[in-house]
């Protein structure tokens, strides 16, 4: 057995329910999937909200990394004492060390089986192109987002979420955890390839990089006036265009999009279409384009260290 530790969490959001029964029936079943020869240590991010079936207590746990929140002595948050309790636990100095984070969502929106990375650190480059690689799956690259931070896996030196959907809040679905036993045995079986020196990467990394999101109009008290329109949802990953139908009223008002605000030339991508969680964010959908990225044998080198 090699001594390499895996951090998988499950929970962050305590009413995405289908990665903890998978943690359950994993315990219950150790051959449920093929770890080959790496440590897997699994975790609950956020326990208490698990128990209540609710996104978080005070807060939402996967915006809760932020340094300043997690080291200071002052606030009463449940979310940031939890957040540094894990880092302390399986951070990369901690009691059970761990390099590499895994975080399991799923999502209410038609994303179906994806990942999201935060930034372009080489090691998280590297793994999600091995797992694109294997399985074609897309990923959303989240960066330049001065509204959104403090994810968990960024306090780990490699980590990426897996991202799951359309599934309902609080709901079990059969189907979701089958497509997590598959996508982890895929990535067990591509860090233990990088182990043996037997892996083979591709030449390049197809990502969809966040250019910013829209949120649902509102009235001057902050309620929502629209919904998105038909033609758009269930579109997420498709192309949309100058002029396409975002929002439709109650008197069939429909506003459009307006591609000219981001002064591109390319392609944009409409990803995270009406996620519920996202409405208190203020978000209805978020605009990507599509990245063609050169993986770096540098890169490779990098994932191949965290695991040594």
């Amino acid at each position: 057995m090699v001594n390499s530790q895996l951090l998988l969490v499950a929970g962050t959001h305590g009413n995405e329910i289908n990665a903890p029964l998978l943690f359950k029936q994993w315990r219950e079943n150790p051959d449920l999937i093929n770890k080959s020869n790496l440590k897997i240590i699994q975790a609950i991010g956020n326990p208490l909200a698990l128990q209540q079936c609710k996104r978080y207590i005070d807060r939402d746990l996967n915006r809760s990394f932020l340094p300043d929140l997690i080291n200071s002595s002052s606030h009463s948050f449940y979310e940031a004492q939890r957040a540094k309790e894990l880092i302390i636990e399986y951070g990369p100095d901690g009691i059970n060390p761990c390099k590499i984070a895994i975080d399991l969502h799923t999502t209410t929106a038609a994303m179906g089986s994806s990942l999201v990375i935060y930034g372009r650190r080489p090691a998280d480059l590297a793994l999600a192109s091995l797992m694109q690689f294997r399985l074609g799956i897309p990923v959303y690259l989240h960066e330049d987002d001065s509204s959104e931070k403090g994810f968990l896996v960024e306090s780990w030196p490699c980590g990426l979420v897996v991202e799951i959907g359309p599934v309902a809040q609080s709901l079990i679905h059969q189907n979701i955890i089958d497509k997590y036993k598959i996508i982890l045995e895929a990535c067990f079986n591509e860090l233990s390839k990088v182990l043996s020196d037997k892996i083979h990467y591709p030449k390049d990394l197809i990502v969809y990089s966040h250019m910013g999101s829209i949120d649902f109009p509102r009235d001057l008290e902050g309620n929502i006036t629209s919904s998105i329109h038909p033609d758009l949802l269930g579109n997420d990953w498709q192309i949309i265009d100058n002029n396409s139908p975002l929002f439709v009223d109650s008197s069939q008002k429909i506003m459009r999009f307006d591609k000219s605000f981001y002064n591109l030339e390319e392609d944009l991508y409409a990803l995270f279409i009406n996620e519920a969680a996202y409405v208190e964010k203020r978000i209805a959908m978020s605009i990507t384009k599509r990245e063609k990225i050169s993986i770096k044998k540098s890169w490779q080198n990098d994932l191949h260290a965290l695991l040594n």
